[in-house]
């Protein structure tokens, strides 16, 4: 499966962005769906993931009541909506997904395909 993240950009300090994710190949074979970000100098960070169904969402505890995640089967394409944004939130937002982890999967290590990112920048 082959992934492409879009939406990123400059915003300011409470501000709000939405990510889009579009799937192709094979989707309907990804039994969770997963938003991650990495800033210079650190480790990939898990933010999001959801199930297939779309009936169960997993967050980062940083992040929870801030951003939303969510999918359209009909249109392969998983969301993420960053509200409250703020300067920690700086980084590259890369979408994955996996076949057989299940939908609360946290560990990056533990997903197979992942999108090349797109860029977020929060000003103070």
């Amino acid at each position: 499966v082959q992934l492409q993240a879009s939406g990123g950009g400059l915003v300011q300090a409470g501000g709000s962005l939405r990510l889009s994710c579009a799937a192709s190949g094979r989707p309907f074979d990804m039994n969770v769906m997963g938003w991650f970000r990495q800033a210079p100098g650190k480790e990939r960070e898990f933010m999001a993931s959801i199930s297939w169904s779309g009936t169960y969402t997993n967050y980062a505890d940083s992040v929870k009541g801030r951003f939303t995640i969510s999918k359209d089967n009909t249109k392969n394409m998983v969301y993420l909506e960053m509200n409250s944004l703020s300067p920690e939130d700086t980084a590259l937002y890369i979408c994955a997904a996996d076949q057989s982890a299940t939908w609360n999967t946290q560990k990056a290590e533990m997903y197979d395909y992942w999108g090349q990112g797109t860029q977020v920048t929060v000003s103070s």
